[in-house]
């Protein structure tokens, strides 16, 4: 059986991305997570998100993989046992302190090893393995021939997780100090501010002032925005699942925590899809392919996969998308019309697609008629999550989203 697993930066997130098709999702608590700029999930929260979850046969991954400094598990303990409590479905660990603990003191916790720990060989899989691990998130690194060379060294009760999709880091799996050294914020402890993401220039060495000023800089030219030397391309392997499965796969993971809601709909929405014509022996549609030209990405790679098939890595451009969020649906559609909450401002005459898991998917929309929650009758809207009424045949549902061509 494969799953979905998809990211939840926050509440709104895991919700949408459960309603389009993921089996389950990761995120963390307030603390011990990667991504501590995103919005995240108090122990209230956390609570009704498992209870959620469960409620639709959906599982939970709560994130744990932080590279731990001894000041780190001050408090670990409880927060294990309450996480033990609302049984979770599994932590994500890197960091065999950590891991320790989880077998210590949560021992009926299931334990997920982060790609943080940079799994790239089956003799350091099968330690994991041996130390408890029920799945292993493999290395990006990896080929899929290194991938089948994991799962035959492994019992086959331990599953392996490997990213589909989403942001790749230049540094190995993650491990980078960029954003230590020129923010004193760390990576490895959750507060990564995407420094290789920066734009960059050349220096020539002696070409410096007294005060060590550089003075001799000469920028890349890469597109009229400027240069971004330490950025890599966004993995997407949609179009080669069959051979993820084939090396052993059961986990498609989608990167994207800090993304936006737009992007977790439209990317978990295109691989449930495929996903779904893969299981049922089906062609790839083609149209799912160019579904993920239409959230923010950079150009697409599929990463060390294949090794030398795509060298092109890094050198990527700004992000690039052709389709902009416009509005969500909050309620179904009643009597024709469907209420609305507007995120970019659109107007009369406008044709929207629909973005949904029904059979409304990429169905267009001509707006005709706007009212606002007075029944007044409006032409443009460009007031920031107005609530809205639109006329339309489509019996749209809570949860989809309408969108614009660029």
């Amino acid at each position: 059986m494969i799953e979905l697993l998809s990211p939840a930066g926050s509440m709104e997130k895991l919700k949408t991305a459960f309603n389009y098709g993921a089996d389950a999702c990761y995120f963390a608590g307030k603390k011990y997570g990667l991504r501590a700029f995103a919005d995240n999930f108090d122990e209230d929260e956390l609570a009704e998100s498992v209870k959620y979850a469960h409620s639709m046969g959906k599982k939970c991954y709560i994130t744990l993989n932080i590279l731990a400094h001894n000041s780190d598990f001050e408090g670990l303990v409880d927060y294990l046992k309450y996480l033990e409590n609302l049984k979770v479905d599994a932590v994500i660990v890197s960091d065999l302190g950590i891991m320790q603990y989880v077998k210590t003191h949560a021992p009926n916790l299931s334990i997920h090893v982060s790609t943080q720990a940079n799994i790239t060989n089956k003799y350091s899989a099968k330690v994991f393995a041996d130390a408890g691990a029920s799945r292993l998130i493999l290395a990006r690194e990896l080929s899929i021939k290194e991938i089948k060379e994991i799962r035959e060294y492994l019992p086959k009760k331990v599953e392996l997780e490997c990213f589909v999709h989403g942001a790749m880091c230049i540094s190995y799996s993650g491990r980078c100090l960029l954003s230590n050294y020129l923010s004193e914020r760390d990576s490895n402890r959750g507060a990564c501010i995407q420094a290789c993401r920066f734009q960059y220039s050349i220096i020539e060495k002696s070409r410096r002032t007294d005060e060590n000023v550089h003075t001799g800089g000469y920028e890349i030219q890469e597109d009229n925005r400027g240069t971004y030397i330490l950025n890599s391309k966004d993995l997407c392997m949609i179009e080669y699942l069959q051979e993820l499965v084939d090396a052993g796969v059961t986990s498609f993971k989608i990167e994207g925590r800090m993304k936006s809601v737009y992007y977790v709909a439209t990317v978990t929405n295109a691989y449930r899809r495929a996903i779904d014509l893969l299981q049922s022996k089906e062609k790839l549609n083609v149209n799912l392919i160019q579904e993920l030209e239409k959230t923010s990405h950079r150009r697409y790679t599929s990463g060390f996969y294949f090794n030398e098939k795509n060298k092109e890595y890094l050198a990527s451009s700004m992000t690039v998308q052709t389709h902009e969020f416009i509005a969500l649906v909050l309620e179904d559609s009643k009597n024709g019309k469907t209420l609305i909450e507007q995120r970019n401002k659109f107007e009369v005459g406008d044709e929207l697609e629909v973005l949904s898991p029904s059979e409304n998917f990429n169905k267009i929309i001509k707006v005709e008629t706007l009212t606002d929650e007075n029944n007044e009758g409006i032409t443009i809207a460009n007031q920031v999550q107005q609530k809205l009424f639109l006329k339309t045949n489509l019996k749209l549902s809570k949860g989809d989203i309408l969108r614009r061509k660029v």
